[in-house]
């Protein structure tokens, strides 16, 4: 879609890995399978879900024992986005820093996307 040759489509920092992993190993799945929906007041929210396979055209991130997989609809909105895993004294989860949020909403549950257009001159498509 918008891959760049050799350049995962996502980046996970080690602490990311590190939960990652522990969730796999506890509950013996193959990955976490991450994507988006329509949903929340700016619109759409990113899913996450445990899968025990790779569907044909999802793409696989792995690093270190943990296997991430991009649902194709989420691919191109996902692009450069880098999941980090964050623990602080009220709260602890995953984090999406993800360069082609225009807009959040106040809670930080839902995000809206640059439109189609955007992304793809960003990408040089």
């Amino acid at each position: 879609m918008f891959a760049i040759p050799g350049q995962a489509p996502v980046t996970m920092t080690d602490a990311a890995v590190r939960q990652i992993s522990r969730l796999m190993q506890k509950d013996g799945r193959f990955g976490l399978k991450i994507g988006v929906k329509k949903g929340g007041c700016a619109g759409m929210e990113y899913t996450m879900d445990y899968v025990d396979a790779a569907d044909s055209n999802d793409e696989v991130v792995e690093r270190d024992g943990a296997r991430v997989l991009i649902a194709p609809m989420a691919q191109m909105f996902l692009f450069g986005t880098e999941i980090d895993y964050e623990t602080s004294l009220l709260e602890s989860g995953f984090k999406f820093r993800n360069p082609n949020v225009a807009d959040a909403c106040g809670c930080g549950e839902s995000i809206r996307f640059k439109d189609v257009e955007s992304l793809s001159a960003e990408r040089g498509a």
